[in-house]
């Protein structure tokens, strides 16, 4: 009797004992999450906890090679690719230096131009904004100088070029009191984690039951389609985009309305990053919906969606709150196309 009961133990306890294993994406992109009870049909259920961002989970040694400018003459059977990995530079550093235009075809016998400068050796799970701040750089003058463009996927294996000249090194101290979270940077990729090339980034799922894990980049949404909505149903509008009367700079506008209003999405597009606090802005949600644009979501209460989650038009994200510096609850509303913001107010319909 006393076996039995033990047996009955050990099945009834093992319910209880947290999961802790995440799945992993595949080659073949299919989605790494299983469903639950959408967070859109309950409101109140907070999203799974968050995985550490990739610029915090895969620091980056700055240990850039040096190569000096050189010319190439292509040879039978060779691709952009392996010129760039004997050279010790990039591909698509090569590509720009040469009018090559996608899918970089080369000929026999062309002379390619190698930019020299430094670059940076990708490992797996580096992400833009890793690199950038181990260089003491802009992740935006890294997209640029390595010609890269939407969804600025970095692939670990492949060299990117650091623009600037060395500069002296500096210590983790010194880099982390340095380091501030620029939402452009985010909005323009610099977050997701660099990944082999027979891996594709993860396809957005509608509902999660565990955070995606900071080595899986966000598959891109669907082209955007329609107009956008406004982040909440009613509300007065306190403060509004560009420059306030003492010069600060606000980068969308601030709505106010009562402490635990539903924040929407507005428009369809998929969950890049979230954030209980962060400077200023406290609890955030930031959504890629396509063609270049994203939406930012300041001072929420409560965040109900986890990052790599796909979100529809009007679908309820966060709860509003007082959080970062909130003078009232509100909610603080970006439109960003690339990394630039543009005024949410001449994009969202009249009320």
């Amino acid at each position: 009797m006393r076996m039995i009961t033990l047996v009955f133990l050990i099945f009834g306890l093992s319910g209880c004992i947290p999961q802790t294993d995440y799945a992993r994406p595949s080659d073949a992109g299919s989605p790494p999450m299983a469903d639950y009870d959408s967070p859109s049909q309950h409101s109140e259920v907070p999203a799974p906890p968050s995985a550490p961002p990739a610029w915090e989970a895969r620091p980056v040694t700055p240990d850039a090679r040096m190569i000096a400018e050189s010319s190439y003459i292509v040879r039978p059977g060779d691709t952009l690719r392996g010129i760039a990995d004997k050279a010790g530079s990039g591909s698509e550093v090569i590509a720009k230096a040469n009018g090559l235009e996608f899918p970089f075809t080369i000929r026999t016998g062309q002379q390619l131009r190698i930019p020299g400068g430094r670059y940076h050796l990708v490992r797996p799970g580096e992400s833009g904004i890793a690199i950038a701040r181990a260089y003491g750089v802009r992740w935006a003058d890294i997209v640029t100088a390595n010609d890269l463009v939407e969804p600025y996927v970095l692939r670990s294996g492949r060299r990117i070029l650091i623009p600037g000249g060395a500069r002296p090194p500096q210590t983790l101290a010194e880099r982390a009191a340095a380091f501030k979270i620029d939402l452009g940077d985010i909005a323009t990729g610099g977050g997701e984690p660099a990944i082999p090339d027979n891996v594709r980034p993860v396809r957005p799922a509608s509902s999660v039951t565990r955070a995606l894990p900071s080595t899986a980049a966000v598959g891109a949404p669907s082209p955007l389609s329609g107009p956008f909505l406004w982040p909440v149903a009613s509300g007065k509008v306190v403060k509004r985009f560009g420059s306030g009367a003492s010069g600060e700079r606000n980068d969308g506008i601030k709505i106010a309305v009562p402490l635990g209003t539903p924040i929407k999405a507005a428009a369809d597009g998929v969950v890049i990053y979230t954030t209980d606090s962060i400077a200023g802005l406290g609890g955030l949600v930031m959504v890629r919906h396509g063609n270049g644009w994203t939406s930012v979501y300041g001072h929420a209460s409560r965040v109900i969606v986890t990052r790599g989650q796909a979100v529809k038009r009007g679908q309820t994200i966060a709860l509003s709150g007082d959080t970062g510096f909130a003078d009232r609850p509100e909610v603080h509303f970006e439109l960003r196309q690339g990394r630039t913001p543009i005024d949410p107010l001449s994009k969202l319909p009249s009320r």
